[in-house]
This record gives structure tokens, sequence and C-alpha cells, in this order.
């Protein structure tokens, strides 16, 4: 079972995750949406498409753009239509 942790918190869980470039894409509804807030940042990759990010919010410690998703990607990255993956210090194991 893979897990995201961050400031001492499990931010997301499951043995249904996709391994996209290293990264673990989590299901989104194993993810604990109270840790999550919108971020109006975006970036564009060339085969997945256009990612959207959340800030993780852990006990009022922010972690600003450790989230992202695609809502629309390509169809080379189908598999990760409504999944959340993690960076900036969030442990993956």
């Amino acid at each position: 079972m893979a897990k995201a942790v961050w400031n001492g918190a499990v931010i997301a869980e499951s043995d249904d995750t996709v391994v996209v470039e290293g990264n673990h894409y989590f299901p989104s509804g194993s993810v604990h949406s109270g840790y999550l807030k919108d971020s109006a940042t975006t970036s564009i990759c060339p085969w997945k498409g256009t990612a959207s990010y959340y800030t993780l919010v852990v006990d009022g410690a922010e972690n600003a753009d450790a989230a992202w998703y695609y809502p629309e990607p390509k169809e080379a990255a189908a598999d990760i239509k409504d999944r959340i993956a993690f960076w900036k210090g969030v442990e993956v194991t």
C-alpha cells in the first residue's frame, strides 16, 4: 500500500496508485481533502497536458503547490485522470 505523508499527517493511502515518471498518482478518493487547499498555479506537460495544484495545509503549516493533478489529461496520460500526485517534501512510501 502506498502512503503519502507530510508534517506527520497521512495525506493519502491506497493500494491502487499509478506510477508515471517515478511519481505515484493516488485515486482522488483516497486523498484526505481536508488537507488540500486550491492553488491558482498551473503547469504544462507536453504529453500529459495542463496540471493544476493544491497547497497542503496540516496543523497550520502550508506546503505550497505540493500536490498536483491533471483535470483533463491528454489521451497518452488517461490513466492519471482523477488522480493526485505529491512532491516538495511529501514522503511517498
